[in-house]
């Protein structure tokens, strides 16, 4: 025999919804083009394959038999069709990425260069914001996820997942460089100028709640618009500056900073990823939060 393939796939769904319209839906056809392509395909069986009565439609025994292999056929080929359009959206695509600065240098630049070494045809957009704003862009659709510093639980439809922890470094210039002797109390810390991101941001807020908790107003004398900003003022001897202390690492082991010691501990932070269930991710949105969610937590 030299059926028409065509015919076995309409029969799978005939067979597997145990009804014509059901069958002629998924098939994106019409009802007289389902029956007629059964007809033809049991004229070329020469056998019957499907019984008609009222409370719908049974296979006859050759058509179970047959069903049993045009299922495992038929399956099989939607599962390769799928891996294949798998593979095509990982050649071509976009992904667009909210993110807060701390979170684009810590975290998400190191795994996008490994992103990119696998797949050099997804397109990346980066909407670098503050993390409010970032939060925003996904929760409006503008981006597929999140990538930022964040406080707080947000809400639905948005999710957030917890992806590594770090902590803030106290650092002074040369002009403070005696007060790395001596553990600071918080208190201390009022009497010099204190440099940080500008007030309408995640971390003057960390910091607002942190010396509210203690009883302390802050009122930082310098306000940065990045962290990048921080520690050159700091060099330069403007005050001193909290950052993250992975990018004071080498300006203190340098000597060019002085990590300082405060008596209360401060509270270690997260980068977090942030998504909008209403907004399925695409397969390479998933791929790149796979290795996102791959950094381990400290």
């Amino acid at each position: 025999m030299n059926v028409n393939y065509e015919y076995y796939r309409i029969f799978y769904y005939v067979a597997k919804y145990k009804n014509i319209t059901q069958a002629a839906k998924a098939l994106q056809s019409n009802q007289p083009n389902i029956s007629r392509a059964i007809r033809l395909l049991e004229s070329e069986t020469g056998c019957r394959l499907l019984i008609r009565s009222n409370r719908g439609i049974s296979l006859t025994p050759e058509g179970k038999r047959l069903y049993g292999h045009v299922k495992v056929a038929v399956e099989r080929l939607l599962l390769a069709e799928d891996e294949i359009a798998e593979a095509i959206s990982m050649q071509n695509g976009c992904v667009t990425i909210g993110a807060s600065e701390t979170a684009l240098r810590m975290l998400l630049l190191p795994v996008l260069g490994t992103f990119k070494k696998n797949y050099p045809g997804i397109r990346i957009r980066i909407l670098n914001h503050l993390t409010v704003q970032a939060i925003e862009s996904v929760k409006n659709g503008e981006a597929d996820f999140a990538v930022v510093t964040t406080l707080s639980d947000v809400e639905k439809p948005l999710v957030s997942y917890p992806i590594i922890r770090f902590r803030d470094a106290l650092i002074g210039g040369p002009a403070y460089g005696a007060l790395c002797k001596k553990k600071l109390t918080m208190k201390e810390l009022m009497a010099y100028p204190v440099i940080c991101l500008g007030e309408d941001t995640v971390t003057y807020q960390f910091y607002e709640n942190f010396y509210h908790s203690h009883g302390l107003l802050f009122k930082p004398e310098l306000q940065a618009a990045t962290t990048d900003q921080i520690l050159p003022m700091v060099r330069h001897d403007l005050g001193i500056g909290y950052m993250p202390e992975v990018f004071a690492k080498d300006a203190i082991e340098k000597g060019e900073v002085y990590r300082l010691s405060q008596a209360e501990e401060l509270p270690s932070r997260q980068i977090c990823f942030v998504e909008n269930e209403r907004y399925p991710l695409s397969i390479a949105a998933k791929e790149l939060k796979s290795l996102l969610m791959q950094c381990t937590m400290e």
